[in-house]
Parts: C-alpha cells; structure tokens; sequence
C-alpha cells in the first residue's frame, strides 16, 4: 500500500477550492479519505471550507510575507518569520514520519514548509499551478518537482496543461437557455422573462474601485427595464455598497453580500470580476462572457496574465483598475451584450475551459505517486 497523499496550500479560497475538488477526485477514483491529510494555513479560510470533511486537516502558523519597508510591515514580517520556521520544523517532522507517496502543492505561503519538507524528504512533488505566472513558493520548488499541472500552456517535458480543478457545484450547472430560464424563474423574487443579466464578483471581502463602478452602473441604467444586476460587494465593502445603492424605477438591482457563486453563474448572462484563477476556470468553464478587473499589486501580476489570455481569445474585456469606472465598464459590457457578440464571446472562453481538470490532475498525481487499489 502506497503512504498517504498531502495535499497542500491555501490562505485564500482561491486555493482552498482547488485543494477540496483534488480531494473528491482522489476519493472518487477510489484513494481512502483517511489517507489523504489536507494541510493550510491558520490564517486563511481552511478552518471554515475544509472543517467537517472525511479528509484530515492540519493547520500551519504563519503568514506571507509583506513586501514592504514600512515598520509595520517589517514588524508583522518578524512575526510571519517566526510563525514560518515553526511550520518548517512540524512539516519536516510531519512528513518524515508519514512519508506520503506524494505532495500536492496548489502554492501560496501555507505550501512552502510542506513543499521545502517533500523536498528534504525526497518526497514526489506534484505542483499545481493556478495562475499563469506561478506564484514565489512555486518558482523555488519547481525544479524539484516530479510533474507540474499548467493552468495556461504551453506545456513542456515534466508538465501538463490540465487547467484548474473545479468544485462539483460549477460542473452541474447547465447553460442552456432552457435550464438559464428556470433558473431565473426559480429565484426569490424571479428575474422577469427577457432581462440581461449581469453578475458582479468583487470577491469574498470586496474590491473598492470595482464596487464603486457598478453603483455608479447602476445609477446610469436605473430606467432601464431589460437588465438586471446581481451586485456580489464583499463582506468589506457590503454596508458601503448598500449605503450608495441608487433608486431604480426600472432596473433589477440586487446586492448580496457573499453568496456561492454556482446558482448565480446559472442564470448569468455576462460577469464582471477580478481576475483570479478559480474565477477564470469557472468562466471558461461554463462559457460566460466577463469583463475582467485584474487586482493590481497581485504578486507578479499574476491576475493581469491570467486576464490577458482570456482577453485575447476573445472571452473577456480587459478593464485595468486605474481605468474601471461606470463609463468604461458601462462601454465593455454594452460590447459583449451586443447582438452576436455574446455569443462569439462565450465560444470563445468555453475553448479555454478544462471541465476535467480535477481528474486530469488526480490522474497525474496517482500516476506519480503510485496508484490505489
């Protein structure tokens, strides 16, 4: 019998979603649920999206750290270092003692003491990489990685295009008219017959600028009997949101907090988001046409990369932060709603979808780490 699969990384669901869609399919393909260990951060969202799940989980001390001169930064710097080394020193213990068949990084900070022990250890090292440019923690383990699953090609000899894994709830949406339909109609209250419907992800706190824009959208198309706004502000940003919200006498305009994200999609039409990668792969995914916000600062402007290549095969409007205002979001959302256009542009996200990513990915790791009978 093989040792046990550590899958690891997390600090933001960016990460945590991938890592809990590996889990399943590993499950599914028949891998015990008590051999694999599921291992993140204390700071991040693990505790609350992998709490009360078959798979164990551990959780590291520790923080990224700020790339900053300021004395504060420097200060909690201090703190993250420490809280680090004693990650390093329980994941270098840990993973000796159950010296797994394989690692499975998805990266972000809560994946380096794992990573850095698989190494030590010589331990297989599969890299899951969501972005299009990999992130610092990936860019050090790389070279000792047995394989590499590529979000984005081009692919080369030790990695694999698989894209990024997807939670179940995505896969089981249907974008069909028919199913659109119900799903609109099945909403409290309904979304009236022959609106366009737009959804807003801000993310899990919220992005200010992109808020702003969109309550200012929805003060410019307050008249307007065809379209609908579901606003997704962000736990942040919510009672700002709320506090702007413009009066309508046409338009549908919806502000929810934080929802999940699967029965929205469902009855989207186009979205407006930043642009990480578990938004991507859900948008492609499904085919749904987005006007994309890249976070500025992101570490090596990761979600700018991952926008273009959307943007450049015809899936998405690029909008960059400085410029996002409701005149230029009000711009690239009139382009793709136009007649054909939708269409044209949701073909175009669908070819970049990988719907089978999170088996392409198990069957990589159970390929490098030995397979499960």
């Amino acid at each position: 019998m093989p040792g046990p699969i550590v899958v690891t990384g997390g600090g933001t669901g960016g990460h945590i979603f991938p890592m809990r869609a590996i889990g399943d399919e590993l499950v599914a393909r028949g891998v015990p649920a008590t051999s694999i260990h599921y291992v993140g951060s204390r700071r991040g969202q693990e505790a609350s999206l992998l709490a009360n799940q078959p798979i164990d989980l551990t959780l590291l001390p520790g923080r990224g750290i700020r790339r900053s001169w300021r004395i504060r930064a420097l200060l909690q710097n201090i703190g993250a270092v420490a809280g680090l080394t004693t990650a390093f020193v329980w994941s270098f213990v840990r993973i000796g003692r159950w010296r797994p068949s394989v690692v499975v990084s998805v990266g972000g900070y809560a994946a380096a003491a794992i990573g850095a022990a698989a190494v030590i250890w010589r331990r297989p090292l599969v890299l899951v990489e969501l972005d299009a440019t990999p992130g610092a923690v990936h860019r050090i383990l790389a070279r000792f990685a047995s394989r590499r699953c590529l979000a984005w090609g081009p692919p080369d000899s030790r990695s694999v295009v698989t894209g990024v894994p997807l939670g179940r709830d995505v896969l089981a949406v249907d974008r069909e008219l028919p199913a659109r339909e119900r799903s609109r109609e099945s909403m409290e209250p309904p979304i009236e017959p022959g609106r366009e419907v737009v959804v807003v992800m801000s993310g899990s706190l919220g992005a200010t600028r992109v808020n702003d824009a969109v309550s200012e959208l929805a003060r410019r198309w307050s008249h307007r009997r065809d379209r609908t706004i579901i606003h997704v502000s962000g736990r942040r940003d919510s009672s700002r949101v709320l506090a702007r919200r413009p009066p309508t006498d046409g338009l549908d305009y919806r502000i929810i907090e934080f929802a999940v994200m699967a029965p929205l999609w469902a009855v989207a039409d186009v979205a407006v988001c930043r642009a990480g990668a578990g938004a991507l792969a859900e948008l492609t995914a499904l085919g749904i046409p987005s006007v994309l916000v890249p976070l500025p600062g992101a570490p090596g402007d990761h979600q700018t990369r991952n926008a273009q290549v959307v943007a450049d095969a015809g899936g998405a409007v690029l909008v960059r932060d400085e410029d996002c205002d409701a005149a230029a979001l009000e711009t690239a959302l009139e382009r793709l709603l136009a007649p054909g256009e939708r269409e044209r542009a949701s073909e175009a996200a669908r070819r970049l979808g990988h719907r089978d990513a999170a088996a392409e990915i198990a069957h990589v790791v159970l390929e490098v780490g030995g397979r499960w009978t």
